[in-house]
């Protein structure tokens, strides 16, 4: 009985084993690669795959899914004798089982090197400002170089980024004395650019004024000259109305001139600052007697012309 039971026990361990042989689960995003006495054979996808027991084996599970890789930093030395450090991230996919397992060693390793390499080469081939202020472009000089060189080991380089490039302190600190500097010149320029267009706008306002100015002088000397002409008209009239009474013999007309004379006299003597008295050197009654002659005069021109 011990016996049947001992066999019984080494017979389902020998079924266990065997069906642990013969049948193989691979988990979603990975595969794996059979080997049948060491030579490849084919490659199992996700899900329950069935083995041939004792010839074949599970050589290789490879990781399909999207993974990153970290580069370490290191110096390069620009094309412009430049010293800075550089490091990157690669992220990279599995395509092909079969050449990630057998036609690389250590695939992290070899793409983490091929990685250090070119960006030693294509940093190492550019100018100092080029390397700080084209990020962008060295990513995609390495994506290029290191995706044609992964190809053959079945991996895809999805991308690869330069996490960060650090120039000497010397450097960095000529840097900062430029970037204030540029500053400083861009403020005076934005300042300069004001002054002129505030000059520019105060010249146009002054010159708007002048020649607004200029306007209104002409137009109150035009108005001056033509209320001088009516004067000199009306003048001219009243000379022109008093010669023809005098000519027929008019004594009003004389005595209008008398009068005007008498009047401007005794106003100049009225006005005069130095004069704090006034002494009429005539009768006021031979003054009324011409201004009514003066009325006489304008009557008579009334008449005349009626």
């Amino acid at each position: 009985m011990d016996t049947q039971i001992i066999v019984i026990g080494i017979f389902v361990v020998l079924i266990l084993v065997i069906a642990r042989m013969i049948l193989k689960t691979v988990s979603q995003g990975m595969e794996y690669t059979v080997e049948r006495f060491g030579r490849y054979t084919r490659t199992l996808k996700p899900g329950l795959s069935i083995l041939v027991p004792f010839f074949d084996r599970v050589g290789y599970k490879m990781n399909m899914r999207e993974r990153v890789i970290d580069i370490p930093s290191q110096d390069v030395i620009t094309k412009d004798n430049a010293m800075v450090t550089a490091d990157a991230v690669v992220f990279i996919q599995v395509i092909d089982a079969r050449q990630a397992a057998y036609e690389v060693n250590n695939l992290d390793n070899a793409i983490k090197n091929l990685c250090l390499t070119n960006v030693r080469t294509v940093v190492g081939a550019m100018d100092m400002d080029e390397v700080l202020s084209q990020r962008d472009k060295i990513n995609a000089q390495l994506l290029g170089v290191i995706d044609s060189a992964t190809d053959p080991w079945g991996v895809k380089v999805t991308r690869i980024e330069i996490k960060d490039l650090s120039p000497p302190h010397d450097i960095t600190q000529a840097m900062n004395k430029q970037m204030i500097a540029e500053r400083e010149k861009r403020a005076d320029i934005l300042t300069a650019e004001g002054s002129k267009q505030s000059a520019i706008l105060r010249a146009e306002g002054e010159k708007a004024a002048a020649i607004r100015e200029a306007e209104g002088r002409k137009e109150a000397a035009y108005l001056d000259a033509e209320a001088r002409e009516r004067e000199a008209l009306a003048e001219a009239k009243a000379t022109e109305m008093v010669s023809n009474a005098i000519a027929k013999g008019d004594v009003n007309a004389i005595n209008y001139f008398v009068a005007q004379d008498y009047v401007k006299a005794f106003t100049a003597l009225a006005n005069s600052p130095n004069q704090s008295t006034v002494i009429v050197p005539a009768e006021l009654s031979a003054l009324a007697s011409t201004v009514g002659g003066l009325e006489a005069l304008i009557n008579a021109g009334k008449k005349t012309k009626k």
